[in-house]
Formats: structure tokens, sequence, C-alpha cells
């Protein structure tokens, strides 16, 4: 009870530098960006009030934005199927008594410790160097082959990082479990959708969040492949909003309302996302 009592006196003095950088570096740039997405500016000094009308420009002015989020949502509902069925499937692979396996994961994790902006000119000079010779274009220029260009690429830097959050959850099944399934005639399927799959339902939640939000916030790895080539096929929204601010004149705040627009899609989505993960997690 001392130290308990101990804890909350103290809590306040230990939580304030943390609170305070959150409040610093997340809550007042969220208020003022927020503001700003109602003003016409150059600069947070001059802005004057213009309502609704960057909302209303970001979703009719050229149709940009829309065309990014439809991309973005195909791109995002592909890459969490991929990235998650290739991990765990290599997770069921490396949890296996084979030899190297450490090796084997180490290997697979590298590529999530390298930028993003490395990652899409290193695929570019890929893609555009092997199949560009063969079919006589830079392939990651067409909006078809960007696209799958970029899924590849995300593939590749997010498939070892969740596969480590795979091989933690089934690592932590009870290995009894699993062996009560197989003395009960349980087949590999069958025990492997009806006990490791309902017993990894956390590492699911965590890895299907992950790849999601990130899906969806894409932007160094856009930008270095495809740049939203040809004619913004291929931007996502995170690419759309910095071309509307750094591209467009005197769109600041038209960019600033869709960045308001995408955190609320993002909120939206991984929330609903974690509720229904979640939801499997109770039912398992």
């Amino acid at each position: 009870m001392r130290v308990s009592k101990y804890i909350k006196k103290w809590f306040p003095v230990f939580a304030l530098p943390t609170t305070l950088a959150f409040v610093l570096a997340f809550v007042v740039p969220f208020a003022l960006g927020l503001f700003l997405s109602f003003t016409k500016f150059h600069t947070v000094t001059d802005a004057s009030w213009v309502g609704f009308d960057n909302y209303v420009k970001a979703f009719t002015l050229n149709g940009n934005f829309l065309q990014a989020l439809w991309f973005t949502v195909r791109f995002t509902v592909v890459s969490i199927v991929t990235v998650n069925v290739l991990a765990f499937a290599l997770a069921m692979v490396l949890t296996k008594a084979v030899k190297g396996t450490n090796v084997f994961r180490a290997v697979f994790f590298l590529p999530n410790l390298i930028g993003g902006i490395v990652l899409g000119y290193v695929w570019q000079l890929l893609i555009n160097g092997v199949l560009g010779r063969l079919f006589q274009q830079d392939i990651t220029y067409d909006g078809a082959y960007g696209f799958w260009g970029l899924i590849i690429l995300y593939n590749w830097q997010m498939i070892g990082y969740m596969m480590i959050i795979y091989i933690a959850g089934i690592q932590n099944i009870p290995g009894d479990v699993v062996e009560a399934a197989a003395i009960d005639g349980a087949g590999f399927w069958a025990r492997l959708f009806k006990v490791t799959v309902p017993m990894l339902a956390p590492s699911i939640t965590i890895c299907a969040f992950l790849t999601m939000s990130n899906g969806f916030k894409m932007f160094d790895q856009n930008l270095a492949l495809t740049n939203g080539a040809p004619l913004n096929q291929t931007a996502g929204l995170a690419l759309d909003i910095y071309k509307t601010f750094y591209t467009q004149m005197n769109s600041e705040g038209v960019g600033q309302a869709k960045a308001v627009v995408f955190f609320v899609i993002v909120a939206v989505v991984a929330y609903l996302q974690l509720r229904f993960t979640r939801s499997k997690e109770v039912e398992g």
C-alpha cells in the first residue's frame, strides 16, 4: 500500500515531461493544422478564414484526391493479405527444427531496417533495369506495373517484421495443446486452423494493424518508386497531399484539408480493424 501511495504521489512529476512533449509535438500542431485547414495561407501568420471551401476543393479539384484514396484502399487491402499470409508461412517454417533458422530470420528481417527512400530507388533500378529492358520501357511508370511494383516493395520490406511477431506468437502456444490435438487425430490443416490460428489472434491483430496503418501512410517508397506516375495513377494519399502542398500554387489550405480527412480515414479504419480482430480474439 505504501508503495502504491508513493507511486501515486510522484506520478505527475515523472509523467510531466512525456505529457508536455506529447502536447507540444502532437496536440498543438494537430490543433493548428485543423485550424489551417479552414483557411487560405502561405505561412501560419498570413492565414485568412475560408470555411469549408478547402474541403470542397479537396474532393472536387482535379479528382486526384479520390483517385489517390481508391489507389490507397486497393494497395492496403492487397498488402494486408499478401504480407500477413507470407509472413505467417515463413514463421511456420522458421519455428521448425531447421538448420540455420536464426540466419534466415535475420536475412528476412533485414529489409525492414532500410529506409523507404533507399528501398524505392533500389527497386526502381531493379524493376526498370531488368524488366524495363525486356519490355523496352520504364515499367514503374505504367499504372498497373507501378501498383504491383509497390506491392512487391512493401512486401519485401514488411514481411520480415511481421514474421518476427508471428514467430513470437507461435512459440508462446503451449506444446501440449498441439500434441493433444494430434493425439485426437487432427491433421496438419485441422491443427493449423483450429488450434494455431485461433491462438495467434493477438499476433494477427497486431500485424493486421501495423500492415494496414503503414499501408495507408506509405509515402517515401511511393515517392521514390513511381512518384505517382503516370498522371498520379499510382499516387497514394500521403503522396497526393505532399504534391498538393508543394507542386500546386496557392493550395496549402487544400493540402491541409486533405491531411485532416486523411487522419480521420486512418483513425476510423484502424479503430474498426482493431475492434473486429479483437472480437475474434474473444471468440477464440
